[in-house]
């Protein structure tokens, strides 16, 4: 099949093992090299690529699993929201188990509250229309990747005139939450994994900040195994030669540019705003909001939403994991409290999380 078949080929894997190898032997120390993305994070564990490196080559998860970042207050007033009478909230299936302080999506539905899972934003805009006195609220979760289907739903509703239908906007910016980790003082990473999908959307350019600014390398690449194996192995060549630029490995799908008429939609319908991240806190500049002339359909403005209890302590080590501070097997909950089936913490609860990648693959 073309564009699979190719990039799983063995041989080519061998000849790009070989050359990943190469490069690290050139390195006269160890370094820490961090995918972004979770989709990155499963096909890495997916393909055994973790355990196969050179022992100086140490490959740490990013704040790239959308639902992961989501922050507990985000849920609970989904959960708040759901609870209005006869309000119903739209949600992606993966956002139903994360925990907020006061439980979870999908106990609220357990308990009746309305909450209907979705594939794509236009089921809310359906439902609002065929149920004009039913609030209905959409749950607008994700990277750059998703932001356009939301940006699409916020003009449908506006274009029908919706008066039920509100957004809870939660949508995140990748390359601040980059920076974010370079500026942290304790930041030990070496280079980055960039993200295909979301570069697909914002381009390459996003990130030219990352060498300039800070003296890293950044690849962006793609998700089969010849992709990552190319991918790490751009890397290690940069940091081998001492350089340090943006370079595109997935360029079947990725420009330096990106995708002009997204771009357009995404600043037509949002700004950015200071964003509160799980695990990292309040980051500037990163998260999406409505912008004014669609602000009659954002939730916070239409709903009186209280202010959120923060979250008990349960040990879960989300947070570092994030930060690529720790491997998720790190965590005393890992594998043992925290599982698929009973997860503590987000990154065990999405399929594109690392505790949830580590631990199905065994990373």
């Amino acid at each position: 099949m073309r564009y699979i078949d190719e990039y799983r080929d063995a041989e080519t894997a061998r000849l790009l093992n070989a050359r990943l190898q190469s490069a690290a032997a050139r390195l006269a120390r160890p370094v820490k090299i961090m995918e972004i993305c979770g989709g990155h994070t499963t096909a890495l564990c997916r393909f055994g690529i973790p355990a196969a490196l050179p022992a100086n080559v140490r490959l740490v998860s990013g704040p790239g699993c959308p639902v992961c970042v989501t922050p507990s207050e985000t849920i609970d007033a989904a959960l708040w929201l759901a609870r209005q009478p006869k309000a119903t909230v739209f949600t992606f299936g993966d956002m139903l188990r994360v925990p907020g302080a006061t439980g979870t999506l999908a106990d609220s539905a357990a308990r009746g509250g309305q909450v209907r899972m979705m594939y794509s934003p236009l089921q809310a805009i359906e439902f609002a229309v065929v149920h004009p006195d039913v609030p209905t609220v959409l749950l607008g979760i994700g990277f750059e990747t998703t932001a356009p289907m939301l940006a699409a739903a916020v003009r449908e509703a506006a274009r029908l005139s919706l008066p039920n239908l509100t957004f809870l906007a939660a949508g995140k910016l990748t390359p601040p939450a980059m920076r974010a980790l370079l500026d942290d003082p304790d930041n030990t990473l070496d280079g980055f994994v960039a993200p295909g999908h979301v570069t697909t959307i914002i381009g390459a350019d996003a990130y030219r900040f990352i060498p300039l600014e800070f003296g890293k390398p950044c690849v962006v690449a793609g998700f089969e195994l010849c992709d990552l194996l190319d991918g790490l192995a751009m890397l290690l060549e940069q940091l081998a030669d001492n350089r340090h630029e943006v370079e595109i490995q997935y360029k079947r799908s990725v420009t330096f540019a990106g995708n002009a008429h997204a771009q357009q939609m995404l600043a037509e319908v949002f700004v950015t705003a200071d964003s509160a991240w799980r695990g990292l806190g309040m980051i500037p500049k990163s998260g999406y909001e409505l912008a004014p002339a669609y602000a009659r359909f954002d939730a916070r403005r239409v709903f009186p939403i209280p202010a959120m209890p923060e979250p008990a302590d349960q040990g879960c080590r989300c947070g570092d994991v994030l930060r690529g501070r720790m491997l998720p097997a790190d965590c005393g909950l890992f594998g043992a409290a925290c599982t698929p089936d009973h997860p503590v913490g987000p990154c065990m609860v999405s399929s594109e999380g690392s505790c949830a990648a580590h631990y199905k693959y065994r990373a």
